[in-house]
């Protein structure tokens, strides 16, 4: 059998699975595996894989096996659940020759899907309507994990025998940093030659780039006092605004000076806006009649390719500690800046990196419209295959236009895409068993 032929039976194959697919994701779909929560949905995957009659590899992450890599950090699934029973899980399609090995890589964890009484049904539960698909995870990612699996089921039922190793991997808590899926999954030493990851990037679009993103914290003294005598205390929320004024100026200036077009590749709204400052808690105050002692900022920085973690963090904590001088409170009393949490590193893949350009060849030649390269704008696990092992690695999923709201979308029409465009890819970059 040439490519040709494989490459168009496959596609018919997949073409006619639109059933098995949406079976697959309305199991997906009910196992709800809120990150911390995975092994409800690596049962269906574990099941699906011992269907297909494929060898699986399932295991608990081990801090103690990940903390000396330069990629880890304490993620805040760790802290909460721990890792037992939280097992990744690869199945591996045996090559029959000497080709490229390749890695099919998803995530099973989801976001909560509150408030659920927003939704227009059940998150839980599958909803079909017309070519739309609605439930928590049907584009991030389960979407993505029921095309892998379409798409292997085909290979195997058209006899498609592959020259190199496919491994198709279900990785936990993706969407609290990934050290204990992804990075574990890579230090068990499934290390490919590529990999593809069906994130909802809207095919024929494809990502080549992943965002840092860091955690911090800042505390904020002040002086208590008894409200009455006031003008004895320092109030730390008035010197909590010198803070945060700090922290928008730097972000208007990062986000006048640092660009990076794929950031905005599919959404033009993002121009000016590939790297942000945010301070989403604000915590302070015990009392209404007493001057608050403390405030504490807890607050996320993200940044495209371009600049080092450590060069972000010494940004950020110059901004506080010039303004912290020219203050008469703050000079003597300093904010105190700490990095907890989410501590994950930018990437960018070349873009004429070989499965680059075979995924993006047949994502376009299977939807019919040109793509583009997108990416840098959300922290990935992708970073770990490209930063760390030197793993070139291609974001290609469904169209998911609103991932982690309320009443989360796909289609089915982008899902059958991308089961192909997964099924085609593997055929040209493992080669065909001669």
């Amino acid at each position: 059998m040439d490519d040709r032929t494989a490459r168009n039976r496959v596609e018919e194959a997949i073409a006619d699975r639109e059933d098995e697919l949406l079976e697959l994701l309305e199991d997906l779909v009910a196992a709800k595996s809120v990150t911390g929560y995975e092994p409800r949905g690596q049962d269906v995957m574990c099941e699906a894989f011992d269907d297909l009659g494929l060898e699986v590899d399932t295991w608990e992450p081990s801090v103690e096996d990940l903390e000396g890599h330069p990629g880890f950090f304490r993620t805040s699934s760790y802290d909460e659940h721990g890792y037992e029973g939280r097992e990744n899980a690869v199945a591996t399609v045996p090559g029959a020759g000497d080709g490229l090995t390749l890695a099919l890589s998803g995530h099973i964890d989801v976001v909560p899907a509150d408030p659920e009484s927003a939704w227009e049904s059940d998150p839980w539960t599958l909803r079909r309507e017309g070519d739309e698909l609605y439930g928590r995870g049907v584009s991030d990612m389960k979407g993505g994990l029921a095309a892998m699996l379409v798409a292997v089921d085909a290979l195997q039922d058209e006899g498609i025998d592959l020259a190199g190793d496919l491994y198709v991997q279900s990785t936990i808590e993706e969407e609290a940093g990934g050290v204990g899926g992804l990075l574990s999954v890579l230090e068990r030493g499934y290390v490919p030659d590529a990999a593809i990851v069906p994130e909802p990037f809207g095919l024929p679009n494809v990502g080549i780039a992943s965002a840092g993103v860091m955690f911090f914290d800042v505390t904020v003294p002040g002086k208590k006092a008894h409200a009455a005598w006031g003008h004895q205390g320092v109030s730390a929320f008035d010197k909590a605004c010198l803070v945060r004024g700090a922290l928008e100026k730097l972000n208007d200036e990062r986000q006048a000076t640092i660009d990076f077009p794929p950031a905005y590749g599919a959404d033009p709204d993002l121009e000016g806006h590939v790297t942000n400052i945010n301070l989403g808690v604000v915590e302070g105050g015990d009392w209404p009649a007493s001057v608050p002692a403390e405030v504490l900022l807890k607050g996320r920085v993200g940044w495209p390719p371009g600049e080092s973690r450590a060069e972000v963090r010494e940004a950020i904590e110059r901004a506080i500690r010039d303004a912290a001088s020219e203050d008469e409170w703050l000079a003597e009393n300093p904010p105190i800046v700490e990095w907890t949490g989410w501590n994950a590193a930018p990437h960018e893949v070349p873009r004429d990196a070989e499965i680059v350009e075979t995924v993006k060849g047949n994502a376009e030649s299977i939807t019919g419209e040109a793509g583009t390269f997108v990416g840098g704008n959300a922290a990935l696990d992708e970073r770990f295959y490209q930063r760390y092992y030197d793993v070139p690695v291609v974001t290609a999923g469904p169209y998911g236009p609103n991932l982690h709201g309320v009443d989360e979308y796909t289609t089915v029409t982008s899902l059958l895409e991308t089961a192909r465009t997964l099924a085609t890819s593997a055929i040209d970059y493992c080669g065909l068993a001669e």
